[in-house]
């Protein structure tokens, strides 16, 4: 090949690669969508997650104005961070826990890499005495791409790591039953969130942290959450709030009362 013709066909080949770059709002050919994309990340609203991945992994503008703006808590204030996803942003805290310093920072959606990306900022930074982690169904479901166990497990360890390190209290909870999921089905998450929750009882006892167990409380005879407590199976109504108030906060009180 001559050099006019090498040159003309790195310049087609340039073309074509510009041709195919994705523009955020532009239609798509069918090509370029992602191949292993579950059914509800399809089309726009699988756009839009891709771009929050890639601008803002953890998303960490979503509190940062909130959290810069929280004052310093008093020497006699048990401040409380609750750390999750839907299922603690869905938590009215101020009705569960009336009058208690207890500060809600989850994001729906997120699976625990994003939070640990988060949790120097959303938790360390406003120097709550205790945080208690709820973290692992978005993990088990996907969201950010297939996860082994043993990922969820260390980034579990590493936000209890770093808590503990800046002389915070660490609660552990179980993931939440879990039979099916609405936005990624087929993924049969009900027996990986039972080997998961036997990972955090285990680490939680090897660390002396407590062990926050709705698992065990809200589960049904498929290992799902009750139609009771739950109108999708994930997300809880508020009888299934009301079922984890107490549990939580006995959780807090055992990690109030320890070192």
């Amino acid at each position: 090949m001559d050099r006019s013709a090498w040159r003309n066909r790195t310049v087609l080949l340039a073309l074509l690669a510009l041709a195919l770059i994705r523009v955020p709002g532009d239609a798509q050919p069918a090509q370029t969508q992602p191949a292993a994309a579950p059914a509800a990340h399809t089309g726009a609203g699988w756009n839009k997650h891709d771009q929050q991945l890639v601008v803002d992994f953890g998303d960490l503008a979503r509190f940062k104005d909130a959290d810069a703006a929280l004052p310093p808590p008093t020497p006699d204030e048990n401040r409380v961070v609750f750390m999750g996803d839907s299922i603690t942003q869905g938590w009215r805290l101020d009705e569960s826990f009336p009058g208690k310093p207890y500060i809600n920072r989850g994001i729906s959606g997120q699976t625990s890499p994003q939070m640990l990306v988060r949790f120097r900022q959303d938790a360390i930074d406003l120097k709550p005495k205790v945080v208690i982690i709820l973290a692992g169904t978005n993990d088990v479901a996907g969201n950010t791409g297939p996860m082994t166990p043993e990922q969820t497990e260390n980034n579990l360890a590493s936000m209890a790591d770093l808590a503990t390190a800046n002389g915070i209290r660490v609660v552990l909870c179980s993931v939440l039953p879990a039979f099916d999921f609405p936005w990624n089905p087929g993924q049969e998450p009900a027996p990986k969130i039972v080997k998961l929750n036997e990972w955090i009882k285990a680490y939680a006892a090897q660390k002396g942290y407590p062990y926050v167990d709705y698992y065990a409380a809200m589960k049904d005879e498929r290992g799902g959450l009750p139609a009771t407590l739950s109108k999708d199976g994930v997300h809880p109504l508020p009888a299934g709030y009301a079922v984890m108030v107490p549990l939580a906060e006995a959780g807090i009180e055992k990690a109030l009362g320890g070192r």
